[in-house]
């Protein structure tokens, strides 16, 4: 019984992985240099206090966290975000809201989790810049604006620090 219950483990979990690594390949590759890609290209984007910022990383490993304010894994796991932001004076995060109803929604969920990082109001080009094709998506930026990691769905705030790494 004990080895049966450790065999459908063992396969969930191979399956989970196999899953997760197909989803991800639909987006932009690690090693990926932002500023000399199409994606950034100087291109700043207004945030929910009305200031303009661009999507890239400004002299920190940066977080660049892909939501929409419908999405339930998106409420979910938002608090670890803030979590990792608040803990980490070394990393910085963006969140870029996509496929919202109106700018209210967006308020509303920034209201909800009491985000204190900036968050940006996301365009469908954008979306299709970053190959953003589920929610919530991830990457990771080192210094230089190389995507250093990428995830798609939940992730634990020990999750997403550990992609924050550069080993």
């Amino acid at each position: 019984m004990l080895r049966s219950l450790f065999l459908q483990s063992l396969f969930f979990i191979t399956a989970f992985i196999l899953l997760s690594s197909l989803r991800e390949m639909s987006m932009l590759s690690k090693d990926t240099v932002i500023e000399n890609n199409s994606v950034a290209e100087g291109i700043k984007y207004q945030t929910t206090t009305g200031e303009l910022r661009s999507v890239s990383a400004s002299g920190k490993t940066t977080i660049l966290y892909f939501f929409a304010p419908w999405c339930q894994i998106c409420h979910a796991s938002i608090s670890n975000l803030q979590s990792v932001f608040e803990n980490n004076a070394h990393i910085d995060v963006i969140a870029i809201a996509l496929d919202f109803s109106s700018e209210k929604a967006v308020y509303n969920f920034i209201s909800q989790h009491q985000l204190t990082f900036p968050v940006v109001f996301g365009t469908e080009q954008l979306k299709q810049q970053y190959a953003i094709t589920a929610y919530p998506s991830y990457y990771v930026l080192d210094m230089n604006n190389k995507i250093t990691a990428r995830s798609l769905g939940y992730s634990t705030e020990l999750g997403l620090y550990l992609r924050t790494l550069t080993l």
